[in-house]
């Protein structure tokens, strides 16, 4: 896709109105340096410089869509605990609505805590709690969710399996969205069975896409475009979920976008170096809807959601794209090719 292409698909995205449903999180990262193994274990001490807070899960794909949207919703539970206050307040600093937000007295908010030495992750600490959402609570969302449906583009659902999507939610709203001519992404978790039927795009990467098609998973070297069990994966979970694409993350190999009654669609990885790998899923799936929703074939969505994932992978911590570095990636990869 040329430069000119993409700037008229991205001159697109301000106005659109996207809703992100799912598990939130605050990611915490504690950076620090290395200087000598405590006396007590054999482990490093990590002598702290610095913190940071980002939105996670769910509220990274909000994040990642702020970024190119002028009006990002996001769905999920907060705890009434410092981490939801925190959580609650990055997300109101960077414009995104959590308006809509179930808030749940008993429900400790998730925190992920990773400790960084010299650009290496020591540990990663997750203070979690799985739950859901009652039966009011999901009629609560779904209400919400039908107030504002007229003036949605999208809906993305993305599920890290703590709880809060389930199958009941799910189908309520994307049968709502669906009638309503609205586009439907999912990011699927493998420990957590939904029933993605009918949505627009579901976003595996290879390990999740073979398990939700019932396939072994056999430890291969085979490049993407020789992989007969991702494509039996992809042409399986097409059918399965009668969904028009299916777009499977490959990690340091790229994508694959399958749809239906199509030969599938290899696009190799723009990642040029890799520092952290945390978010780049969340950011696929925010960049492959966006593009779709801007008017992009969905050839062009994986290409933008494709070099979106390879500026974030080169950052540490829980990153973002901006408009001017996906256009930079292009113009790169354009002066490279």
């Amino acid at each position: 896709m040329d430069l000119n292409r993409l700037e008229q698909i991205l001159d697109r995205a301000p106005s659109k109105r996207i809703l992100v449903i799912g598990d939130l999180m605050l990611d915490e990262f504690v950076w620090g340096k290395v200087a000598r193994i405590s006396p007590e274990a054999p482990v490093p001490v990590v002598e702290v410089t610095g913190e940071s807070f980002f939105p996670g899960g769910a509220a990274n794909v909000a994040r990642n869509l702020r970024e190119f949207v002028d009006h990002v919703a996001t769905i999920g539970m907060l705890g009434k605990d410092r981490v939801g206050q925190q959580l609650r307040e990055l997300l109101s600093d960077q414009k995104i609505d959590v308006s809509n937000a179930v808030e749940e007295e008993s429900f400790r908010t998730i925190l992920k805590t990773r400790i960084i030495a010299r650009h290496q992750q020591v540990v990663r600490v997750d203070r979690e709690q799985f739950s859901g959402p009652s039966a009011r609570q999901v009629q609560q969302v779904v209400t919400a969710v039908r107030k504002c449906i007229a003036e949605t583009d999208a809906i993305i659902f993305e599920d890290y399996g703590k709880g809060f999507l389930s199958s009941d939610l799910v189908s309520q709203i994307a049968d709502d969205a669906r009638s309503a001519g609205k586009i439907v992404a999912a990011d699927p978790n493998p420990r957590h069975l939904i029933d993605w039927h009918g949505v627009t795009v579901v976003k595996p990467n290879r390990a999740e896409a073979l398990l939700a098609a019932g396939l072994p998973d056999p430890d291969t070297d085979t490049v993407p475009p020789q992989d007969t069990d991702l494509r039996r994966a992809g042409e399986t979970l097409i059918k399965k979920w009668n969904a028009k694409y299916v777009l499977i993350t490959l990690g340091e190999h790229g994508m694959m976008l399958f749809q239906r009654n199509e030969t599938p669609h290899y696009i190799a990885t723009k990642a040029r170096q890799v520092f952290d790998v945390s978010g780049a899923g969340d950011t696929a799936i925010a960049l492959f809807t966006l593009g779709l929703v801007c008017g992009a074939n969905p050839v062009e969505a994986a290409e933008i959601a494709n070099h979106g994932s390879a500026v974030v992978v080169s950052k540490l911590g829980t990153a973002t794209v901006t408009r001017e570095e996906l256009i930079a990636s292009f113009r790169g990869d354009s002066e490279h090719g």
